[in-house]
């Protein structure tokens, strides 16, 4: 890898020659020799003369950053390290000959031309040829502390909890100075003026920033009365610029709060490790503003689309049921309301004479059963037994029936039962079956 030469002291008097006295403020009246002085122009043109003929065909490793794609087809960058950058470029016909997508994070070697742009006094490294060398060192670094809390479950989407729909108070945690105040409140402002906004300052950038917005996440869940949402936010810049949001207290402190916070870091392409924790994420501060703040504008034409919407459906509701009621007022039981109370009474007549016809017959089937047991039961009967000449014998004093001669004694009263009247009489004597001659 080649490198670009350094010059030394003497080389440098040749080059950018020195005043060869101060300048006198003295208002002695000795004539004093005038310095030869430069101007601006010439020592820049000097400056870019030495630089570009010393730097040319020099190879530059960093980590690239900052990338940026205008329409020209240019391709703008920030070649790092750990203590310094430079900017570098790469023109339109250099950067479609390109092997691989320039991105982020990149570890890199770039071959070119140190360029001086004098009407600012500035330079850069003008790029013709890039090799990977792999992901640099904070990107890296980032990856990794990405893989371990995503293991903890700190980006899960399950653990996210929804914005308060009507929030009142709001903690903006971010640097009281900077564009995305401005950006927040001027949003919240207009969509609800009457909205309570606290302002946690804190630094956002730096090597301080990181502590202090940990601390200020810390502070707002002190705050009574509590808040309804917190937003930690910031305006673009570099990566480096950015960083702080990616530090690993920082990222933490936003998946342990209890109050739903959104982050608004950056711009749209900047995604940080704070970002993956927030319950939202909003991609500018401005619409951080958006996401927390209803607009009254919003909610009052929502309001009365509803109001509009209940009008109608009470009307239909009503038209509805009205058309049910004229339809059912033409139904036969109201129309002719006795029709089915003359049915009912017409059944029951009916039902009265069959019940009288079924009573009747089953009378009259009873009462024959009636008589034809009466004539049986007449036919067999004592009476008719005695009316054919036979009698019965009882007892005078109980009247019990005598089937037998060991019921009766000499000289014991009985009376006979004839088909006319009863005898009474004495036993004279007891004759048995045996003794019959």
């Amino acid at each position: 890898m080649k490198a670009g030469r350094k010059f030394g002291k003497s080389q440098a008097k040749q080059q950018f020659p020195r005043l060869s006295e101060p300048l006198s403020t003295s208002n002695s009246s000795t004539p004093t020799a005038k310095p030869t002085a430069l101007s601006v122009t010439q020592l820049n043109n000097q400056v870019k003369q030495t630089l570009e003929g010393q730097f040319r065909n020099i190879w530059v490793a960093g980590e690239i950053t900052d990338i940026a794609r205008p329409h020209s087809g240019h391709v703008y960058l920030t070649l790092k390290d750990q203590k310094s950058q430079v900017r570098g470029v790469i023109w339109r016909s250099a950067a479609e000959r390109l092997r691989f997508d320039l991105q982020d994070g990149q570890s890199v070697l770039c071959q070119g031309d140190v360029d001086v742009y004098g009407a600012r006094g500035t330079y850069q490294l003008v790029i013709r040829r890039v090799e990977l060398r792999g992901v640099g060192d904070l990107q890296h670094a980032l990856r990794q502390l990405q893989q371990k809390l995503q293991a903890e479950g700190l980006f899960d989407p399950a653990r996210k909890r929804p914005l308060p729909r009507f929030p009142r108070r709001i903690g903006l945690v971010t640097s009281p100075t900077s564009a995305a105040v401005h950006d927040f409140l001027e949003v919240a402002q207009r969509r609800w003026p009457d909205l309570n906004v606290l302002i946690i300052p804190t630094k956002v950038q730096g090597a301080e920033a990181a502590g202090e917005i940990v601390a200020g996440i810390d502070a707002a869940h002190r705050i009574d009365p509590p808040l309804d949402v917190l937003v930690v936010a910031r305006g673009g810049g570099s990566v480096e610029d950015l960083w702080c949001f990616n530090d690993e207290r920082v990222v933490r402190a936003i998946a342990a709060s209890k109050i739903p916070l959104v982050s608004a870091i950056g711009h749209e392409i900047d995604v940080t490790l704070s970002d993956l924790a927030s319950d939202r994420r909003a991609l500018t501060p401005s619409e951080a503003g958006e996401l927390v703040v209803r607009s009254r504008a919003d909610l009052s034409a929502e309001l009365t689309k509803l109001a509009d919407d209940l009008r109608v459906r009470i009307f239909q509701k009503h038209a509805n049921q009205q058309a049910q009621l004229e339809q059912l007022s033409r139904r036969p039981a109201f129309t002719r309301p006795f029709d089915r109370i003359t049915q009912q009474a017409l059944w029951f007549d009916e039902a009265e004479m069959r019940f009288n016809r079924g009573i009747q017959q089953v009378v009259t089937k009873m009462r024959q059963q009636l008589a034809s047991a009466a004539e049986l039961l007449d036919a067999v009967g004592p009476l008719k037994v005695l009316a054919r000449g036979y009698s019965v014998t009882q007892t005078a004093d109980s009247g019990k029936l005598v089937q037998s001669i060991d019921q009766l004694e000499v000289g014991q009263s009985i009376q006979t039962v004839l088909a006319d009247g009863k005898v009474r009489s004495t036993v004279d004597a007891i004759v048995g079956s045996d003794d019959r001659p």
